[in-house]
């Protein structure tokens, strides 16, 4: 039972105590006629459940009606995903752990500060998980003051998004970083919480149980037999399974060694961008998507976003594939698990404010996947 020994079950404790215990499942539907309504919310569940289809749909939703939002996430790989910035970028605090109330004050004096602050309504954070519980204080500190207004975030809907089971805040100096239901902030912001828990990414239910159980520290010997049962063998598919890593250079290294292994013309594909250069420089630090991809017949990739068409999901974020051809313009046809083929055209990540787009870099959204980060596959 050594799986479940590494988990920190004092934080899981608190998590199911503080958050779940006395919460029930909800559709789609119920937590958009939450968000509608006006109310501060914690959207929540476990991966693939559909939080960030639904921020879309939200985000959307307040756009037509002609209503302020403000769309950042905790980190810059999960901002690309949902056409926002980062929150610390939002907020003006950038690095910061701590400010005076004088430094807020300069803060909000700041003319396009001012602006942002003053006319925005809806504030969204996704990734929540990441984020420490002092620097939401610090965000709801500034947004009071720059609102003038000493309600919590200065009466700005707030809705929090993320799962609390996935990655924890990085912690600095040894000290583990707490999790935002501990701020100061947390109980005064008297948030719903909207659980979602139908599966729309993972077709295979048993499979979708044992990561549940991987979730909430609850492993039985089942599930153990099972898994152990299955190590070292040979996987029967022509995709083979991704491996994690925590640093950037040893998935280069992995990526490289297995791409070199395969006797085929190359095809490289350049990012490209435009607007402003700040912006752009972040989307590309940020996005999943590489500045350069190499790719040739027979590489293993997974796409870096989703694509629907009149609501049928053509690729998500992480579905796995393998490179059989190109086209006459050279785009590469990938063959998915299921067996369908997918020819993949360039894509777009944008940040936009108001309908105006600020910065929007273009790329193929796949990436090399023989093997990726831990902290990359968070955003997946």
């Amino acid at each position: 039972m050594g799986i479940v020994n590494i988990i920190n079950l004092s934080v899981i404790i608190d998590i199911l105590q503080i958050l779940y215990y006395t919460v029930k499942a909800m559709k789609q539907k119920e937590a958009l006629a939450i968000l509608e309504a006006g109310h501060n919310v914690l959207l929540t569940g476990p991966a693939g459940s559909g939080k960030t289809f639904l921020l879309n749909k939200y985000t959307a939703y307040l756009k037509k009606k002609q209503i302020r939002v403000a769309v950042t996430a905790s980190t810059g790989i999960a901002a690309t995903h949902i056409g926002g910035r980062t929150i610390h970028s939002w907020a003006g605090i950038g690095i910061k752990d701590h400010l005076s109330p004088r430094d807020i004050q300069a803060l909000t004096k700041k003319n396009y500060l001012k602006k942002q602050f003053s006319q925005t309504e809806v504030l969204i954070i996704d990734e929540i998980s990441m984020l420490q519980a002092h620097r939401l204080d610090l965000i709801d500190r500034v947004c009071q003051a720059g609102k003038k207004n000493s309600l919590p975030f200065g009466g700005i809907q707030i809705v929090l998004s993320g799962d609390f089971f996935q990655l924890p805040p990085i912690s600095k100096g040894g000290v583990a970083a707490e999790f935002v239901y501990k701020s100061n902030v947390w109980s005064e912001m008297d948030l719903r919480v909207c659980y979602l828990d139908e599966q729309h990414r993972q077709n295979d239910k048993r499979l979708t149980q044992i990561l549940q159980s991987f979730r909430q520290a609850q492993v039985g010997p089942e599930v153990v037999k099972l898994l152990t049962g299955r190590m070292n063998q040979t996987p029967k598919s022509a995709i083979k399974p991704v491996r994690l890593f925590t640093h950037n250079v040893d998935v280069d290294f992995i990526n490289n060694v297995e791409l070199a292994k395969i006797a085929a013309p190359e095809f490289t594909y350049h990012l490209t961008g435009e607007g402003e250069k700040k912006l752009v420089e972040s989307l590309k630090k940020n996005c999943l998507a590489p500045e350069n991809l190499v790719l040739k017949k027979g590489a293993l990739v997974m796409f870096v976003k989703n694509k629907f068409k009149d609501d049928q999901v053509i690729y998500v974020n992480g579905s796995m594939g393998v490179v059989v051809d190109f086209d006459e313009n050279n785009f590469p046809l990938v063959r998915l698990h299921s067996g369908s083929e997918i020819l993949v055209t360039p894509d777009s990540w944008a940040i936009d404010d108001e309908h105006k787009i600020l910065a929007k870099i273009t790329q193929i959204p796949l990436r090399l996947a023989w093997a990726i980060t831990v902290h990359k596959s968070q955003g997946m």
